[in-house]
């Protein structure tokens, strides 16, 4: 199994027990550390505006953070989880994409989506075009992508976007462009745009719903003439670890303390929904437990949040010593 690395940036309130001035260092850290640790691959976010409820609370823009990232680190591979296709134009996308291949020395990832946060589009004057308008725009943005890192100038005229001669020197340093993670588990229409040019999907992480998606994904690709094991497939982990269960019912006390601060006890509450009873919550030896069985199915790929990281690597060494060695080889 691989593992990836979810960086603190804010959205998640991550950062809100950090004064604002030491935020880059912290994140910064903690990408050299998994530049030098066990971690393929760091990511953050694209996204603007705090969840699970807007507040003013700092949150950090990811291609400016994936360019950061780039310059201070030298192995880990640098993704994000991922980028909406309707904040930027996509040959506009495609071009810092690559000057990001080229700092980096090509170890960029790009992860797209057609995007969800209403809030967001709307307060940076996006509008919020209806789903089947953002998958469309996700389609035509995806080709002018992979049309733009193959030649170095592309032109489409679609139904969403217009470009037409737009030069993208410098191509990626990666040879075949950069990897392509299509992010999302709508079964009609992202699944097949995955399955016509994906890389890497990304969808539900729960052993029943990752079991379901890849036979969906695997029936596109029958449709379009892919094999399936083209595609890796990966999924998000939310982590509270613990030597024992009450190290783990404190972790997530934590959270959901920290959480009422900001966005009230209800909907804390309903943000551990998003971990008891998951694959990366408990023990070492429950987690490598559960990710077996997914891996069984099928998920090769992890990418794990660490809520406390940013002021509290303890459980971050406690899965690098005891999670990804037992797994990192199989």
């Amino acid at each position: 199994m691989r593992f990836g690395l979810f960086l603190p940036q804010g959205w998640r309130l991550d950062l809100v027990d950090v004064p604002p001035a030491r935020h880059w260092p912290v994140i910064s850290d903690l990408a050299t550390r998994a530049d030098a640790g066990p971690w393929e691959s760091v990511w953050v976010y694209d996204h603007m505006h705090t969840s699970p409820l807007t507040t003013t609370e700092a949150t950090h823009e990811a291609w400016s953070l994936m360019s950061a990232l780039g310059a201070v680190t030298s192995r880990v591979r640098l993704g994000q989880m991922c980028t909406c296709l309707g904040y930027r134009n996509p040959a506009l996308l495609a071009k810092m994409a690559s000057t990001i291949d080229h700092i980096s020395g090509g170890r960029v990832e790009m992860g797209i989506g057609a995007g969800w946060y209403e809030h967001e589009w709307r307060a940076y004057g996006y509008g919020f075009p209806p789903a089947g308008d953002r998958l469309a725009m996700l389609d035509e943005g995806v080709r002018i992508m992979l049309e733009a890192w193959a030649d170095g100038i592309v032109s489409l005229k679609g139904e969403h976007y217009d470009v037409d001669g737009a030069i993208a020197q410098p191509r990626p340093l990666q040879e075949g462009g950069i990897p392509l993670w299509i992010a999302g588990g709508g079964e009609r229409k992202t699944l097949r745009i995955a399955a016509r040019h994906a890389d890497y999907t990304n969808f539900d992480g729960s052993p029943e719903g990752f079991a379901h998606k890849s036979e969906v994904l695997a029936g596109h690709c029958a449709d379009v003439g892919r094999d399936p094991s083209e595609i890796t497939r990966t999924a998000n982990y939310n982590v509270a670890i613990g030597e024992n269960q009450k190290e783990v019912a404190d972790r997530l006390a934590f959270l959901r303390d920290r959480m009422a601060r900001h966005v009230g006890a209800d909907e804390a509450d309903r943000q551990l929904g998003a971990y008891r009873g998951l694959p990366a919550v408990g023990t070492p030896e429950q987690i490598v437990e559960k990710l077996t069985e997914l891996e069984g199915l099928g998920m090769g790929y992890g990418i794990f949040y660490f809520p406390e990281i940013a002021t509290d690597t303890s459980g971050l060494d406690l899965f690098e010593r005891e999670v990804i060695p037992a797994l990192a080889g199989a």
